[in-house]
């Protein structure tokens, strides 16, 4: 109920609410969900008083409509019988009542079991048994990726958000995915994981994406989510959960994230529901030390800085120049100055690929869509990216 799920959320939320000082919108959010569950709640018991008035009027005038064909009917009937008769009648009052509103909690209940069978009958994303339908080559992936006329939806019922994606990225390119609210960056990367039904094709070296289990897919690409996702177990276990890598190695990962030093109780530091007891910036950074460990050819990163403060920004960035050299890189950017470095950058607008070009040959070019973006900030910020988009262009070309 919407009270549950606010208390849950103020509860999960208290750190913040409390440095914003959002203490009386709190309140305030909580007394209008009260009053909305009074109401119907009101409404509700003067229903069921309603129901349970008429009811009687109907059982009563059944029982007196009974009463008097009996007299009719039976002139000479002993009064005890009749009076017996009329004594079992009243108890139909309980009875119907009872009957009519087990019928009606019934029917209430029965959008739960709607919803259960509907979860029953879904069909599983895939079995975990699932075999390729070819053979990978030993080293894959490198990184080559290519969209080839991909068209995407989240269902068979809604419409394309992503159509006619054609590129090609080639292995350890840093590719810059930028555009509007809704033009379709994180569904360009749901559909590498094939989060969804998907229309053309997505090779990885030459690999068609649905031509192999999603197992063996997604576990060959690393990500770093706007939204860390971290286990109410040990950092350990967070970091690796099957168990993959030695004490050494993901110390070693945490020590690259600057992380190592937050951990109090080592390796078998707690981590509470949703990772709440560390910041935004170190769950993000542990998902950073995640991708570190598996060492994937593949790194996808969904706009990771955008709630982020600037030194962890700095940090991810860092990381991601030092290590992730020989890897692909796909960064979905919030922060223009994030990609501006990239090899490339992909401008995206309504699910359609406008640019796919240079930074800075698209910013040399006035009417790009890429130089309307940077435009839009302020003349220290356009002058920062476009030097900076320069001097990455020169230093690629020397």
């Amino acid at each position: 109920s919407p009270i549950y799920s606010h208390l849950s959320s103020s509860i999960q939320g208290i750190p913040m609410i409390r440095s914003y000082g959002a203490q009386q919108t709190c309140i305030q959010e909580f007394s209008h969900c009260l009053d909305q569950h009074t109401q119907v709640y009101s409404i509700m018991l003067a229903m069921n008083r309603w129901l349970g008035m008429r009811i009687e009027c109907v059982v009563s005038a059944f029982v007196g409509f009974l009463t008097f064909s009996i007299l009719l009917t039976y002139q000479n009937l002993p009064i005890s019988d009749l009076s017996l008769i009329l004594a079992y009648s009243f108890t139909l009052v309980g009875s119907v009542q009872w009957i009519i509103r087990l019928t009606v909690d019934v029917m209430m209940q029965m959008t739960s079991v709607e919803r259960v069978i509907e979860y029953i009958d879904l069909q599983p994303e895939e079995s975990p048994n699932v075999k390729n339908l070819r053979s990978l080559p030993p080293q894959w992936p490198i990184g080559g990726i290519v969209f080839d006329n991909l068209s995407f939806r989240y269902s068979s019922t809604s419409s394309w958000v992503l159509t006619n994606i054609n590129i090609s990225i080639q292995p350890n390119e840093k590719i810059g995915i930028v555009g509007r609210t809704g033009a379709g960056k994180s569904s360009l990367i749901q559909s590498i994981f094939r989060m969804a039904e998907l229309n053309g094709r997505i090779l990885i070296d030459n690999v068609d994406t649905q031509q192999i289990s999603l197992y063996d897919l997604r576990r060959h690409i690393s990500i770093i989510p706007q939204n860390p996702v971290l286990f109410n177990d040990t950092i350990r276990i967070n970091l690796d959960p099957f168990g993959e890598y030695s004490d050494i190695e993901i110390w070693n990962a945490l020590d690259e994230v600057q992380l190592k030093s937050d951990m109090i109780d080592g390796l078998q530091q707690q981590v509470t529901e949703g990772g709440s007891n560390f910041s935004v910036g170190q769950r993000q950074l542990i998902c950073l030390a995640r991708a570190l460990l598996r060492k994937n050819k593949i790194l996808v990163i969904d706009e990771a800085t955008a709630n982020v403060d600037h030194r962890t920004d700095g940090l991810i960035q860092l990381a991601i120049r030092r290590k992730f050299v020989n890897c692909t890189v796909l960064t979905i950017a919030h922060r223009l100055r994030t990609i501006i470095d990239s090899d490339k950058v992909l401008v995206l607008s309504h699910g359609q690929v406008m640019e796919f070009a240079n930074p800075y040959e698209l910013l040399c070019e006035d009417q790009s869509h890429f130089a309307e973006l940077v435009s839009q900030t302020d003349d220290r910020e356009a002058t920062h990216l476009i030097q900076q988009a320069k001097m990455t262009a020169r230093a690629r070309h020397s």
